[in-house]
């Protein structure tokens, strides 16, 4: 799954869900991706940080809210 379509995941899942914050969304949308992109996420947050600092599912939704806010740029 490249960045863009998971931030477009992303969007879909917080129109879904506007009441929700960012970390649950992310985790929603880890877990409608699957098993599968659950472990290239968290592969590539290992990748970036050097280490895992959490569980594989942990791991998968720090890298879709660094993909997101990364995406997002800075906040004024």
């Amino acid at each position: 799954m490249t960045d863009e379509e998971l931030v477009i995941e992303f969007a879909f899942t917080r129109m879904d869900n506007p009441g929700l914050e960012l970390e649950e969304i992310a985790a929603l949308v880890v877990r409608r991706v699957g098993p599968e992109h659950m472990l290239d996420f968290a592969a590539r947050t290992l990748a970036t940080r050097g280490e895992l600092r959490g569980a594989m599912f942990e791991a998968a939704v720090e890298h879709v809210l660094r993909v997101v806010l990364t995406l997002r740029g800075p906040s004024d």
